[in-house]
């Protein structure tokens, strides 16, 4: 189970270094076809709040990244729940204060899987 939990988180960081990179480098350009609701007059106004968007998704990649380098399983699954959870909650609430359950499935679900994969692992030893 640790290798398919593994894959989990490094598939929940990759998704938050793309959406650093839409928010903080390509709002103007890439981001447009990607937040195809977002009104396209509204990019060039918004491009710092999306930025500064992009940096805690780059913080909620880092602490999940970190995991990988913590030698200690416990002290691994703590810092991975905890950073799950933040996923799975800014997933869950991007979905609600949107009205996109598309942002749930993207970003909250995966967390989510995670989440509950560790959760298993600990009952199970």
């Amino acid at each position: 189970m640790g290798i398919v939990i593994s894959i989990i988180i490094g598939l929940v960081a990759f998704i938050h270094c793309y959406i650093l990179w839409l928010e903080m480098f390509a709002w103007n350009t890439r981001a447009k076809k990607v937040f195809r609701g977002f009104p396209k007059e509204l990019f060039k106004p918004t491009t710092q709040m999306a930025a500064n968007q992009g940096l805690y998704n780059g913080f909620l990649a880092a602490g999940l990244i970190w995991t990988f380098f913590i030698e200690n399983s416990e002290w691994r699954d703590n810092i991975s729940l905890f950073f799950l959870s933040c996923v799975a909650i800014a997933g869950a609430y991007g979905s609600y204060s949107i009205s996109n359950k598309r942002i749930f499935f993207i970003q909250a679900v995966p967390a989510i899987i995670g989440f509950v994969l560790i959760v298993t692992k600990c009952f199970v030893k």
